[in-house]
């Protein structure tokens, strides 16, 4: 099962990173791409969740983020991933920035805000 999200800021992506950490739900993945505007976060379950799992996790992203209609360039950065390809490769190929694939990691995503935030001089709605 695939959960594909659009979230505002980094504080929700790593509030959904933290709440995948709990073991709650079998996750096998989890990848986080920063856009401009937002983040994406893709979460691959590692096996299909029962039928309230899947209810109250739908619940849990719908609160924190609206599901993604993701286009071509995402699609494919996404698969690759899962294919085993590495992230400097697919950004470089799909021009998209991975903040994190494989088990949910919030120091990734904290390291990126703060990175990025050094380098801007100031820190945007997003990344707050």
């Amino acid at each position: 099962m695939d959960y594909l999200y659009y979230l505002a800021n980094a504080s929700l992506t790593l509030r959904v990173a933290e709440f995948l950490r709990l073991g709650k739900v079998p996750v096998r993945f989890m990848t986080v791409i920063h856009q401009i505007d937002g983040w994406v976060v893709r979460v691959k379950m590692e096996h299909q969740l029962s039928s309230e799992q899947h209810g109250d996790f739908l619940a849990y992203m719908n609160e924190l983020g609206i599901p993604y209609p993701s286009n071509i360039r995402v699609q494919m950065a996404l698969w690759s991933l899962e294919t085993g390809q590495s992230p400097v490769d697919v950004m470089r190929r799909y021009q998209v920035a991975i903040v994190s694939h494989g088990h949910p990691d919030l120091e990734e995503i904290e390291a990126f805000r703060k990175q990025f935030v050094n380098g801007l001089g100031y820190c945007p709605e997003t990344l707050a």
